[in-house]
């Protein structure tokens, strides 16, 4: 099942980020990677920030988050992560297929250039990698993050991006 998760899901949102982060540990740049990943003030901030997190559930038991934000003429996913002992399951596929049907806007995603787990996840799921100028816009227009973040990131985006939908 897929559902938007709820305030008091704070601490499994948080668990779940934390415990699927590990997969950047030794990958990313060395000065981006700090224990936990993602502490509770950044979750709260992103909350704050416009983000919404969806929960996929296993037996009422929430195993992944992907997080949307809508920005201007675009919806950008957000933090999206699965419990290690319940990778490879469809569950990040559920999750991204949903948040695709809840917007009419083109989407985009940015992640890691090293993760090429996520990257290829995403090119099985109909997203391109944007790069050039574009991709250097895109990163100044819609996230706000370091310039040593946004030199290590890159930019995928679905059809409606690509069709130029917007």
């Amino acid at each position: 099942m897929i559902k938007k998760c709820v305030d008091i899901e704070f601490e499994e949102i948080f668990g779940i980020i934390n415990d699927a982060a590990q997969a950047y540990h030794g990958v990313i740049p060395e000065d981006a990677w700090h224990e936990p990943y993602m502490s509770r003030d950044e979750l709260s901030s992103e909350i704050e920030a416009g983000v919404e997190f969806w929960g996929a559930y296993v037996d009422e038991r929430l195993v992944g988050v992907m997080g949307v934000q809508y920005k201007q003429d675009v919806t950008l996913i957000r933090h999206a992560y699965v419990l290690t002992s319940e990778r490879r399951n469809g569950i990040g596929t559920r999750l991204l297929t949903h948040l695709e049907r809840e917007t009419s806007k083109p989407i985009l995603i940015g992640t890691w250039a090293e993760a090429s787990w996520a990257i290829e996840f995403y090119k099985k799921n109909g997203y391109r990698l944007i790069s050039g100028k574009e991709r250097g816009m895109l990163l100044d227009k819609y996230w706000f993050i370091s310039d040593v973040q946004a030199d290590a990131s890159v930019v995928l985006a679905d059809a409606r991006w690509v069709r130029g939908d917007r």
